[in-house]
């Protein structure tokens, strides 16, 4: 199935929330997207099934010893990725004093290291060509903090320095790194949210109102098109002005 006249695209976490909404949008652009994920959901079905240039790929980041063979399997299926789209990511929420050593664990391991890992082997695949683009989903809360998440808070802000760093060692080589970090969102994410601290959220919000994923979709879309080629180590906020 490899092509080099193809874009392909990977979207972690992209069967679900907002990284559905990036895979939608990435594949309207005529990107071919591969959706990977730990579970395969009706809505990937259904984009696959109306004709998109969508794959799903079963990817469950919690296995990091397994990373570097589906990478290797991909790339034989697929070709050299273009792009890589960090989006999976989990929280527990609860106070740390009362957080369980496994639950912490498993944070830092989907939402850092794993991600780290992946970052690693696809990157390295782009070399061969001299161009790439990697977009890490990042979150307001790793600047802001947040009640309850300061766990999911650190791995965020990891990203956000990861970002950073590898950005200069990558942009020699056409290879941009960027982080977005979108603010609340109608997501799975925030489903743990009552109806009255999405309230107050909004309300302090410049727009009075939540990003919405189709909004953080575009940015991708734009951080990984040719427009944005002089863009590299920059994190952008997208969050109706909640931190204005």
């Amino acid at each position: 199935m490899s092509d080099k006249n193809i874009k392909y695209v990977i979207v972690t976490g992209g069967s679900k929330g907002l990284g559905l909404a990036i895979v939608k949008a990435l594949a309207d652009d005529g990107y071919y997207v591969i959706a990977a994920s730990r579970t395969r959901t009706e809505s990937i079905d259904k984009l696959i099934q109306d004709g998109g240039s969508i794959s799903f790929e079963e990817l469950d980041l919690k296995n990091s010893e397994e990373i570097h063979g589906w990478v290797k399997r991909i790339i034989g299926r697929y070709g050299v990725p273009y792009a890589l789209i960090n989006n999976a990511a989990i929280a527990h929420d609860g106070v740390l004093g009362t957080m369980h050593e496994s639950q912490i664990e498993e944070v830092l391991r989907v939402n850092v290291f794993s991600a780290i890992l992946l970052t690693k082997y696809i990157s390295r695949a782009m070399l061969v060509r001299r161009r790439g683009r990697i977009v890490n989903i990042s979150s307001i809360i790793a600047s802001t903090g947040y009640n309850g998440l300061s766990v999911y808070a650190a791995s965020k802000a990891a990203l956000n320095g990861f970002t950073k760093s590898l950005a200069r060692e990558l942009g020699r080589l056409n290879i941009t790194v960027n982080s977005i970090a979108p603010g609340y969102m109608e997501t799975d994410m925030s489903s743990g949210l009552d109806e009255m601290q999405l309230e107050q959220i909004q309300r302090r919000s410049a727009l009075r109102r939540l990003a919405k994923t189709d909004e953080v979709a575009s940015a991708v879309q734009y951080l990984i098109s040719e427009k944005a080629s002089a863009i590299t180590g920059t994190i952008i906020t997208i969050d109706a002005g909640n931190t204005a």
